[in-house]
């Protein structure tokens, strides 16, 4: 399975997300450290889930690393993300 369908299946299962973006960057980082061939290392998450309520941004994060584990002590050298919740994203589009 695809390293970035795993991230999108765990997430999804564990925040129940009302929007979820996983973006594969590792094009961006070819021929740098932790770049692996076939890329799939690198990702930027944008997660809007009501599970963040009341979370600090850090919290937030540390919760998504919690569900990633795996992923982050293997095949993942970097993920960037932002993590909102519904109230947060319907205030950012208007």
């Amino acid at each position: 399975m695809q390293v970035a369908e795993t991230i999108r299946k765990k997430l999804a299962a564990a925040l129940g997300p009302e929007s979820l973006e996983v973006i594969d960057e590792s094009h961006l980082h070819a021929g740098h450290a932790g770049a692996r061939e076939g890329g799939q290392s690198h990702f930027r998450l944008l997660v809007v889930s009501g599970a963040f309520e009341g979370l600090s941004r850090v919290a937030r994060q540390r919760l998504v690393n919690d569900v990633l584990r795996e992923e982050l002590a293997g095949p993942i050298h970097a993920l960037a993300m932002k993590t909102m919740t519904p109230d947060e994203a319907a205030a950012k589009a208007d």
